[in-house]
């Protein structure tokens, strides 16, 4: 028995010995494989984006996105032919294009938001098109200017009564999804109206119809394209315009958004309000929810009450399966 111990434990030995080289070499030509894999992919991407300086340094290179051969607006042609159009298209295009972070929030955003403004659109005979026009104006998000114009569709208070916005201490419609789109879908029709153009309507929403009617006679052109204006107004359409091909375009472009990563419409229930309520923290406890919550879903409730006076009638959103 003695004699046959030492063979056999040199044979397992053995056995281990060329099991751990065998294995040390498989993942010694994993590693390698997959260091190669990462070179490669680190060199294509060197020579599109960067180069290593002679001081070892990482210098990125920029590019201009790649302009389209044609356009339009609400199916109305943009000249991109003429040198001037399409160096001012260019110019937001690029500003907007070297934004990734916004412009990744605005295309996740879109999936909630742009369904609810189509169809308040659609409804009012005003094109599609105009839906960018929400995004040039506030980044699809309740935001108040420095000038005191509120909401996605940046309303000021003194105007937005006379397109059906209620605004007081307690309640502000501007920040309404859906009565901010139906506001700007009447105001664009009365300016298509005025102008016969939805270029010239989606100028005078940054000059007002006003202004638009007062540049167009003094220089007797017609078209937002001829037309010298202020500096923001020159820049306004053109901003929308980058809007729309960055987000009809943007795999294209690179933004890469996945369906998953986008915002889906939150999953609420209208409650209909018919008399006031004194303590909407606790309206919104009844309802399964949170005060936070509440105002979350319905941003144009501004107090923690709500006076509903006679005949009038409100539509709270609560979430369904909790919130």
């Amino acid at each position: 028995m003695k004699k046959t111990i030492k063979p056999i434990a040199y044979f397992f030995a053995g056995m281990f010995l060329s099991a751990s080289v065998f294995t040390g070499f498989a993942f010694r030509a994993a590693e390698e494989t997959e260091a190669r894999i990462d070179m490669e992919k680190a060199a294509a991407v060197d020579a599109a984006v960067a180069e290593i300086s002679k001081e070892g340094k990482i210098q990125f290179k920029w590019y201009p996105p790649s302009l389209p051969a044609s356009m339009n607006f609400a199916g109305e042609a943009v000249p991109l032919d003429r040198w001037d159009v399409r160096e001012q298209f260019d110019r937001e295009l690029t500003y907007n294009y070297y934004n990734p972070n916004a412009m990744i929030s605005i295309i996740r955003l879109s999936t909630r938001y742009f369904p609810i403004f189509e169809q308040k659109l659609r409804e009012h005979g005003v094109p599609e098109d105009f839906k960018y026009l929400a995004v040039a104006e506030s980044g699809l998000r309740n935001v108040v200017s420095p000038v005191g114009a509120a909401g996605f569709w940046q309303f000021m208070p003194k105007t937005a009564p006379s397109y059906g916005l209620e605004v007081n201490g307690e309640i502000d419609e501007r920040y309404n999804a859906e009565k901010g789109a139906e506001a700007a879908a009447k105001y664009l029709k009365d300016a298509y109206d005025k102008f016969g153009s939805w270029t010239m309507a989606a100028a005078s929403y940054n000059v007002g119809m006003g202004g638009a009617n007062k540049f167009a006679n003094q220089q007797y052109k017609k078209s937002y394209y001829d037309l010298h204006m202020p500096e923001e107004t020159m820049r306004y359409v053109f901003r929308i315009l980058a809007f729309k091909y960055i987000l009809t375009q943007s795999e294209k472009l690179g933004f890469m958004v996945s369906a998953e990563d986008s915002y889906k419409p939150v999953n609420t229930k209208k409650v209909e309000v018919t008399s006031t309520i004194s303590d909407l923290p606790q309206f919104a406890i009844e309802h399964g929810t949170s005060y936070k919550v509440l105002r979350t879903l319905n941003p144009w409730l501004r107090d923690t009450r709500l006076t509903v006076k006679n005949g009038k009638t409100y539509q709270i959103e609560v979430p369904v399966n909790n919130g």
